[in-house]
C-alpha cells in the first residue's frame, strides 16, 4: 500500500510540522509519495526535508502552462467510470462557489489520477480546503480511499456546506486541535480524531542551563507577516514598555517587513526592534535559546482565518522561554494562564502590553512559567503519541482502489 499524500505546496518553512509527520510515517514503514499543487517559494529547507525519502510530484500550478499534461489527463479520465460522477461532483461545487479556482482543482485532480494514483493507493490530504479538493475529485474518479488532515484557516475560511460533503467522502479526517475537532465532528459525528502535531521529544534539545542575567530581556516572536498572527497588536504593545528593564524585540518570519519596520519607527521603538526575515531552522532554535519572552498576539483574520496551535508556542516552550499569547484557537490548549505562560484577549493591545511587562520586569515569574511550560510540552505534546494514532488510523481497513 502506498499513502498519496496531497499538500499545498513543499517544501514550505511554514509546515514543517507536516514535513515532520511524514517523516515520522516513513520511519513507521509507509510508502510515501508526496504530491504538491505548488512549487516551492521558500529559499530556504528545514532539516527534515532532506531526510524524507518520498518522491514529489508537482502538479500543473496553473493549467494553461502545461496544457499537454492536462489534455492527456482529461482524455484518460474521459474513458473512466468515475468520470461523470466526478463531473457532477464538480459542477455542484462550481454552482456554489464560482471561481476560476474550482477548475484549476479538477484538473489538477485529473493529472493526479491519470499519472500517480494506482491500484491499491490511498489519499491522505494536508488540509481540506484545497488540496481537499482535489484529492476528493481524484478519489472519486479512481475509487481511491481517502482521508483529510484539517489544521487551522482550512477549517474556518471554507463553508460548512463544503467541509460536509467533503467528510462525508472521507474514510476520517484527523484535526490537530480539540476546538477544531468538536467543531468538524459536529459535520460529521464519529469520523473527526484528534491528533496533536506536538514535537519530537527525542530530538528536543536540552533547554540552556541559564540566561544571560545582563543585557537587555530579549522579546522574541516567530511568525509569518501575515493578518491573524497580530503583528502590528504586539508592536504596540510593546511601545507601551516602560524604557526600564532594557529590553529588545526580534522577529523571525517570511512576508513583507516593510509596514512593520515603518510602524516600529512611528512607534518610536524602531532602534530597539530587529525584523530578521525567515531564517534556517538552526537560526530559530538558536533564538529560541537566547530568548527570555516568546510573544505571539494571534487574533482572528477578517476572512475568518487563525491560529490551532502554533507550533512556534510548543517550540519556545521547549526551550523554557516564558510565553505571553493570546486567547485565540487552541492555544488555551496548550497554555494554562498564569501556569503555563499568560493569556491575554486578541486585538489588545493594552493587555498584550500589561502582560509583556509583567514578563519583563519580573525575572522569577519568568522562569516559574518557563520551567512548567518546558514540562507541560514534554509530557503532554509527545508527537510519537499522535503518530501512533494517526498510523493506526491510515492502515485500518485497506480498501483496493477501481483501476477502471
Amino acid at each position: 500500500m502506498r499513502l498519496v499524500v496531497v499538500v499545498k505546496g513543499y517544501p514550505r518553512l511554514s509546515e514543517t510540522f507536516v514535513a515532520a509527520e511524514l517523516r515520522a510515517l516513513e520511519r513507521r514503514g509507509f510508502d510515501l509519495v508526496i504530491v504538491s499543487l505548488r512549487h516551492p517559494s521558500d529559499a530556504a529547507r528545514h532539516p527534515v526535508h532532506a531526510a524524507i525519502r518520498a518522491p514529489v510530484v508537482y502538479l500543473p500550478e496553473y493549467l494553461h502552462d502545461e496544457p499537454r499534461r492536462v489534455a492527456r489527463a482529461l482524455a484518460a479520465a474521459l474513458a473512466r467510470r468515475g468520470f461523470a460522477s466526478i463531473l457532477g461532483l464538480w459542477w455542484r461545487d462550481f454552482r456554489r462557489d464560482p471561481t476560476r479556482n474550482r477548475g484549476r482543482r479538477l484538473g489538477q485532480a485529473l493529472v493526479l489520477a491519470r499519472e500517480v494514483l494506482r491500484p491499491g493507493d490511498r489519499l491522505y490530504a494536508h488540509f481540506i480546503h484545497t488540496p481537499g479538493s482535489v484529492a476528493r475529485y481524484a478519489a472519486r474518479l479512481t475509487g481511491t480511499p481517502l482521508a483529510f488532515a484539517a489544521h487551522a484557516k482550512d477549517i474556518w475560511t471554507i463553508p460548512e456546506w463544503e467541509k460536509r460533503e467533503k467528510l462525508a467522502d472521507a474514510r476520517f479526517a484527523v484535526t490537530c486541535t480539540a476546538v477544531g475537532a468538536e467543531h468538524l465532528g459536529a459535520l460529521a459525528p464519529g469520523k473527526v480524531h484528534l491528533v496533536y502535531h506536538g514535537l519530537d521529544v527525542r530530538d528536543l534539545p536540552d533547554p540552556p542551563v541559564h540566561r544571560a542575567a545582563a543585557g537587555p530581556v530579549e522579546i522574541l516572536c516567530v511568525a509569518r507577516i501575515v493578518p491573524k498572527k497580530g503583528l502590528d497588536v504586539l508592536l504596540r504593545a510593546l511601545a507601551q514598555l516602560p524604557a526600564r528593564p532594557d529590553w529588545r524585540f526580534v522577529h523571525i518570519g517570511g512576508g513583507d517587513a516593510a509596514p512593520l519596520e515603518a510602524l516600529a519607527d512611528e512607534l518610536g521603538i524602531a532602534e530597539r526592534a530587529r525584523f530578521l526575515g525567515p531564517r534556517p531552522a538552526g537560526e530559530v532554535w538558536a533564538a529560541y535559546r537566547r530568548a527570555d519572552v516568546f510573544a505571539l498576539a494571534s487574533r482572528i483574520a477578517p476572512d475568518g482565518d487563525r491560529d490551532g496551535l502554533p507550533n512556534v508556542l510548543m517550540e519556545a516552550a521547549s526551550q523554557e522561554v516564558a510565553v505571553v499569547a493570546t486567547t485565540v484557537g487552541a492555544i488555551p490548549e496548550l497554555i494554562q494562564d498564569e501556569v503555563h505562560g499568560l493569556l491575554v484577549p486578541p486585538d489588545d493591545p493594552d493587555a498584550f502590553a500589561t502582560a509583556l511587562g509583567r514578563l519583563v520586569a519580573e525575572p522569577e515569574l519568568r522562569r516559574r512559567l518557563a520551567r512548567a511550560g518546558g514540562v507541560r510540552v514534554r509530557r503532554r505534546f509527545d508527537r510519537e503519541a499522535g503518530i501512533d494514532r494517526l498510523a493506526a488510523l491510515l492502515t485500518d481497513g485497506a480498501v483496493v482502489a477501481d483501476a477502471a
